[in-house]
């Protein structure tokens, strides 16, 4: 970073000027989502807002595909015109600090979260992430790029330890800040609201001020989480510069003591301020007013950018027997069928939420699609997990006693009597995007931490295999509870909040069954939700879902996660929600045709029905413009061009992190596999997944040809190769260049690594030549002793392909010597 001088000299005069107190006062936030100013020296207030999707600030929004959808696409450019438009976005709106991207690697399907991050390689993150960052800073936007780091998953996410050595942190779960601070040369960063190896990220030393200020020479800002600092003069010395949304540690009451007993230095206090100052001279802030109302907020740009992105996202996984592109001509009747067709989510929930100004769900995007040519009928298939707990029957009602504390200790502060074991309502953030209501963190109601013991009795109408399912939720505090039944416990997440909806299976006889659920909530801005449900195996299912399936020439059914089960603060089960399984099983008995459309931010199991479908596609969460892709895509107006930016699984147990996702003990969560996350797992493992990392198929065939490595003269290597379409489509293809590792390396590296891509967009019959270079980190592992990228001397497969498992072309690259570098 070229610091200048002129600017430099223009903060130091500001920094005189400002007292200790006024220094204080300027890094902690206020309103809940604003960086205070001084009238005095005319410093203005400077607005932040979620999301790294669109814009949550005083209207409704653009929304963006998610982030893992945008990983799909594979393309930096997209990448770049997708940051801008959020930028422009943030501009109308006066925003200043946007808070995206996020970037922290896909580790596990179970993060609730993975919907907003660009998937589990950190090249593929990096080269995406570099382009978007650009667009929008060229707007006069900030730039926040989060969670720094460790966050990947959600439950004790304040209270959890991400234990990771040296060489992993630096090759997998570092790359894609760095590239974000050292290429896109981002304005801020946000702290996680993790440990990471025994240290709260807010006051991380090591990694803030050794890695980020210290090897990477980060100049701009960094901001905590919301409510994600814990101390007062560990903040301060370990690296913050800001303390969001309030400052609740490091403020004057706290920090006056400190200074004065010499444990934080005033220079301590004048750097952060300085990084606040430079940060506002580089963007502008201090020399126009930020807010400009000749942007469009109802952008008509963003649009068709939101629209294109979920066209590049969709990634299609099975077309059995080509039954894709359907023929306008020959599908009479369309049945859209599954929660997700008309309540199509358009982001999982949490921060990222976003209400957008109008949107497209799948059931609307294939009616507006056909028009009158067709008959495109719609049924929701299961009923709603609130209609099916209200629904039980128990025997003389439900009990439940509340109490003030945690453990259900003492005496119950108030009882009542209840027709079922639902209570609550899911919590929407979109909801404060709106203007409706006055955006700040006064808007919501603390909840106070409370457990309690809800007791039924339910009789089974006939003996047999039931599903009991259990949905919880708190707006952004933790839940927790105990299930029994008959006295015995059958499900415990009382120490570790797992998923938002689980369920289990058990077989129940046709007499009384006592059921008593236990729960606690630990606070957080709603009032918890809780839901018990009972339903017999074979009867999710509602019959005029079948009815319909059986008269269509086509059925697409819209399956998958929302808002309330794919979300901020929650885990989430690998397995798709209760009772969709068995839906598209029933669905694809009664209809030949079934493709099933999947809203995830990640894999999920497809074993149970994968082979009785005919088509599969991961929509991901496709933004505001998700319905309208889709039918593009169903009847070959675009030409499938999506890529896994993730493995997909057959087994939970396949994954990687498998036997080391939650903790093993205390609050250390071990990343055992190290750098072998993803495919760099299955590979090492020898485990062939459901689909593999690069994966997607199109409506057109491509061929690969003539291969050239060429050694450059600066230790670099230039990859050629031709790519044809062969097929009778127009579409694009992801040429993917991986580097095999040495085979006799002194460590122990992955089988091979993404090191180079390009999406290549071919006429049918077209062919072009694709040129990646290679530098000299893609030949490098970290090495711990020498804190250096250590290249080792000898062969190098280079390994050409449509994805992680599809090998076309293979050459070689030969390292003459040893190289070291710092990047």
């Amino acid at each position: 970073f070229a610091q200048n001088a002129k600017d430099e000299a223009g903060i130091e005069s500001i920094l005189k000027q400002m007292t200790l107190e006024e220094k204080i006062d300027a890094i902690g936030g206020v309103n809940g989502f604003d960086v205070p100013g001084l009238k005095r020296l005319n410093l203005p207030l400077l607005k932040t807002a979620d999301s790294p999707f669109g814009v949550r600030r005083d209207s409704r929004s653009n929304v963006m595909v998610g982030g893992i959808a945008l990983a799909a696409t594979w393309n930096p450019l997209l990448a770049r015109e997708t940051g801008t438009q959020i930028g422009r976005d943030a501009r109308s709106r006066g925003v200043s600090y946007s808070l995206g991207p996020g970037v922290n690697i896909y580790r596990s399907p179970l993060n609730g979260r993975n919907f907003e991050y660009l998937g589990e390689d950190p090249f593929l993150g990096s080269r995406l992430v570099v382009p978007f960052i650009e667009g929008e800073q060229s707007q006069g936007v900030s730039s926040t790029i989060k969670h720094f780091i460790g966050n990947n998953s959600e439950y004790w996410r304040h209270t959890s330890d991400s234990v990771i050595d040296e060489r992993t942190m630096r090759e997998i779960y570092l790359p894609i800040f760095e590239a974000a601070v050292k290429d896109a040369k981002t304005g801020a960063v946000m702290c996680s609201y993790n440990l990471v190896n025994g240290e709260h990220m807010s006051a991380n030393s090591k990694i803030n001020n050794g890695i980020l200020k210290g090897d990477w020479k980060f100049p701009g800002v960094l901001m905590s989480d919301w409510d994600a600092t814990y101390d007062a003069e560990a903040a301060a010395n370990g690296g913050l510069d800001l303390e969001m949304p309030f400052a609740k540690f490091m403020n004057k009451q706290n920090l006056m003591p400190l200074i004065k007993s010499g444990k934080v230095s005033e220079a301590t206090i004048d750097d952060k301020v300085r990084r606040l100052l430079r940060t506002a001279i580089r963007f502008g802030w201090l020399d126009r007013p930020q807010e400009d109302n000749s942007i469009p907020r109802f952008n008509q740009e963003g649009r068709k950018v939101a629209l294109q992105a979920a066209r590049e996202a969709l990634v299609l996984l099975k077309n059995q027997n080509n039954l894709l592109p359907l023929d306008k001509t020959k599908t009479k009747t369309v049945a859209v069928i599954g929660p997700n067709g008309y309540y199509t989510p358009v982001l999982g929930g949490g921060s990222a939420s976003i209400a957008p100004f109008e949107t497209v769900n799948f059931l609307q995007g294939v009616s507006n699609y056909l028009g009158t040519n067709a008959n495109v009928t719609f049924a929701r298939g299961i009923n709603s997990y609130g209609n099916l707990a209200n629904k039980v029957k128990f025997d003389g009602g439900v009990k439940a006693e509340y109490f003030d504390n945690l453990e259900l200790s003492g005496t119950p502060e108030r009882t009542e009597m209840m027709p079922s074991m639902a209570k609550g309502m899911p919590f929407n953030f979109a909801d404060f995007s709106t203007g409706d209501t006055e955006f700040t963190l006064g808007s919501f109601q603390f909840q106070k931490p409370i457990s309690a013991r809800l007791t039924a009795n339910f009789t089974p109408k006939m003996a047999g295999d039931y599903d009991v399912f259990v949905q919880q939720m708190t707006g952004f505090g933790d839940s927790n509870y105990r299930l029994y039944i008959d006295g015995k416990k059958v499900r415990d997440t009382w120490e570790i909040p797992i998923a938002s909806i689980e369920e289990l299976s058990l077989p129940l006889d046709a007499k009384s069954h006592k059921i008593v659920l236990e729960y606690k909530a630990q606070g957080g801005i709603s009032q918890p939700l809780i839901r018990v449900g009972i339903v017999k195996k074979g009867e999710w299912v509602e019959q005029n879902a079948l009815e319909l399936a059986k008269k269509a020439d086509v059925v697409i059914v819209a399956v998958g996660f929302d808002a309330t089960n794919e979300t901020e603060s929650w885990d989430r089960t690998f397995s798709l929600p209760p009772g969709q399984n068995e839906l598209i099983k029933k669905l694809a008995a009664a209809n030949k045709n079934v493709v099933v459309v999947i809203n995830s931010g990640g894999g999920v199991e497809m074993s149970p029905w994968i082979d009785k479908v005919s088509g599969v596609i991961e929509s991901w969460y496709a933004g505001q413009e998700g319905g309208t892709a889709l039918a593009e895509i169903l009847y070959g107006e675009t030409n499938p061009s999506g890529r896994l930016p993730i493995t997909i699984e057959k087994r939970a147990e396949d994954n990687p992190t498998f036997n080391n996702y939650y903790p093993q003990k205390g609050i250390h969560v071990e990343y055992k596999e190290g750098v072998f996350v993803g495919y760099r797992g299955f590979e090492k493992n020898n485990v062939t997944p459901q689909f593999p990392f690069g994966f997607g198929l199109s409506y057109t065939n491509f061929a690969y040809s003539n291969l050239l490595v060429k050694p450059l003269n600066d230790g670099r290597f230039e990859v050629s190769f031709n790519v044809k379409n062969t097929g009778t489509r127009e579409g694009a293809d992801v040429a993917q260049v991986y580097v095999g590792s040495k085979k006799d390396s002194k460590v122990s590296r992955p089988v091979k690594e993404l090191k180079g891509f390009e999406k290549v967009f071919l006429k049918a019959g077209e062919t072009k030549k694709v040129s990646v270079i290679l530098d000299k980190r893609a030949f490098s592992y970290f090495d711990v002793n020498s804190k250096n990228w250590r290249a080792e001397a000898g062969d190098y497969d280079i390994l050409v392909g449509r994805s992680s498992a599809e090998i076309l072309l293979k050459g070689k690259a030969n390292l003459k010597s040893d190289m070291t570098s710092e990047r």
